[in-house]
């Protein structure tokens, strides 16, 4: 059984890469987070390697004025990927910060943040 890692190729890098995943579909809309995914297709640099699931996270600032939150929100969102990225298809998923964040304590936007992060993700899995 493989462990559930966060590995670089598990993750978007480059703007083109972020564009095309953006005009993939909408799989889901929440209240602090929309994702969208568009299927990878197999590199032609890695003819070997099986496509696998990626992240981008888009956390703007002027919904999420402060760094410790935008950075709090980026975590709970890799550790909810990381723990389903094995069963995920192998799409690119970009998770977009869609509202403003209200005044709320860290430790409460975490919790609710990975609740609906784990939705999302299961919701990627259904579909």
């Amino acid at each position: 059984m493989s462990r559930a890692t966060f590995p670089a190729a598990a993750r978007l890098h480059r703007p083109t890469e972020f564009a095309a995943a953006l005009a993939g579909r909408r799989i889901a809309r929440g209240a602090f987070f929309v994702v969208t995914a568009h299927l990878r297709q197999a590199i032609d640099s890695e003819p070997t390697a099986e496509p696998c699931a990626r992240l981008g996270l888009i956390m703007a600032k002027r919904f999420a004025h402060h760094a410790s939150t935008r950075n709090a929100l980026k975590r709970v969102v890799r550790e909810a990927f990381r723990s389903k990225r094995l069963e995920l298809p192998a799409h690119d998923f970009v998770v977009r910060l869609n509202k403003r964040i209200t005044a709320m304590s860290l430790t409460e936007l975490k919790k609710t943040a990975r609740l609906e992060a784990d939705a999302h993700f299961l919701r990627a899995l259904r579909s």
